[in-house]
């Protein structure tokens, strides 16, 4: 049997190919997938079934927050793309980690709880996004969140996203910190508060030193509910079309296809990859592309795939004069037994570490209206993320372009929904 959970099936049910019919269909239980199972049951109405490639979050390492440095290249919870050769990094291909999970990138990512810039929603307001300014969704932010902090005009709590401070501070993140206020910068003890611009610690999706992930703060309160079906270890391979309607899913679980119909709507939540891929595996996308591949079309739009966006980090690798770092609690048994009973007993010390642990935002130029490079501060070192740290005391500062230039494409190798799509971001282009 594969992993279930919801309403129990009838033996008819298991047999049979189709699984049923649904007022909403949700492809992916991630980010946004696991958000949107929690609200659209919540009234009781509608029936509704999720459906996930990979499979349930038990490994211990995705609750622990260090833990993403052991799920970055886990093939079990991780899709584990790769860009195509990128141009202007001499034809290096850059890792793309992505969760193939329940609940996602957000079981796997940093915990960092970095909402964007008033500045940008306010733009895609003025360019005629009704919606989309920052008035707009502040409502949102405010409903989604928990803050550890407490309630004010920009942040709320009650919300199913728990939002914490660090656990402990930190003499490196403190030298970073002053060295950042002297250059300048301010001290901002808030990088989603009136503004960015600043140095400071990050905030991050964690209650009580664990992951908060939506597939803890948004699935987990809702899988009781009768009207909401989850599916894991199902990949979805086609959504299928009649008379221009998503009519329902094919997906294949364990070996086994399958079909669910939807008499509502059919929402893709795979993401910035998955879900143009899929999109095109189901005919929709530029006719020129899949009559290539020899996939029929079933409504051309050329822009599916198009206008990929990602933010080009570079990663300086420092030496520590004091014995402090990451590296150092990992180097020997004593330093691993005393990390993890300082984590068992007050969820504290280097497993109740983020990705960053402190941050600066900053402009290169001061005509503009907002920061556009971003700091990584990190208390450890390593060649390339996910991979053995250093033997000596090092940390990292990953600078990070906010507002990218260069644009790329995600589009699909061929008609086998089992292939990784071919991703060109055109880094530096």
């Amino acid at each position: 049997m594969h992993d279930f959970y919801g309403p129990k099936r009838s033996a008819s049910d298991v047999a049979g190919s189709t699984i049923g019919t649904y007022d909403y269909i949700i492809v992916g239980a991630g980010s946004a997938g696991c958000v949107l199972a929690n609200r659209l049951t919540a009234c009781g109405r509608h029936k509704v079934l999720l459906l996930e490639a990979g499979g349930r979050d038990l490994n211990p390492w995705i609750h622990i927050p260090i833990g993403y440095a052991k799920t970055f290249r886990n093939r079990k919870v991780n899709w584990m793309y790769e860009t195509e050769p990128e141009p202007e990094l001499d034809g290096r291909r850059i890792y793309q980690p992505r969760g193939k999970i329940l609940g996602g990138t957000s079981s796997i990512n940093g915990l960092l709880y970095i909402r964007g810039q008033q500045e940008d929603f306010d733009l895609w307001g003025q360019l005629g996004n009704s919606g989309w300014s920052y008035a707009d969704v502040l409502p949102y932010f405010r409903r989604a969140e928990d803050q550890q902090r407490g309630e004010d005009r920009l942040h709320g709590i009650g919300g199913p996203l728990a939002v914490s401070d660090q656990r402990e501070t930190h003499p490196l993140c403190d030298a970073f910190i002053n060295a950042g206020v002297e250059q300048g910068l301010p001290l901002n003890h808030d990088f989603n508060g009136d503004q960015q611009e600043g140095v400071g610690y990050f905030q991050t999706t964690s209650r009580n030193g664990r992951r908060c992930s939506t597939a803890v703060g948004y699935l987990n309160p809702a899988r009781s509910r009768n009207n909401l079906r989850i599916e894991t270890h199902a990949h979805v391979t086609r959504v299928q079309v009649k008379d221009g309607t998503a009519a329902g899913v094919e997906f294949v679980q364990k070996g086994v296809a399958r079909f669910a119909a939807a008499s509502g709507e059919v929402i893709l939540c795979g993401g910035a990859i998955n879900s143009p891929q899929l999109l095109e595996l189901s005919g929709i996308g530029n006719a020129d592309i899949l009559n290539d591949l020899g996939i029929p079309v079933v409504c051309h739009l050329r822009a599916v795939g198009e206008n990929l966006q990602d933010h080009f980090q570079i990663r300086m690798v420092l030496r520590s004069k004091q014995p402090v770092t990451l590296n150092d609690a990992n180097r020997s048994l004593f330093g691993k037994v005393k990390s993890g009973l300082n984590y068992a007993l007050f969820r504290t010390g280097p497993l109740a570490v983020s990705a960053g642990y402190a941050a600066a935002f900053f402009k290169t130029d001061p005509s503009l209206v907002s920061p556009d490079i971003q700091i990584h501060f990190i208390l450890f070192s390593s060649d390339k993320m996910g991979e053995k740290l250093h033997p000596f005391s090092g940390f990292t500062a990953s600078v990070c372009q906010l507002r990218p230039q260069s644009r790329g494409t995600i589009h699909v190798r061929c008609a086998d929904p089992f292939e990784a799509p071919a991703i060109r971001v055109n880094y530096l282009s």
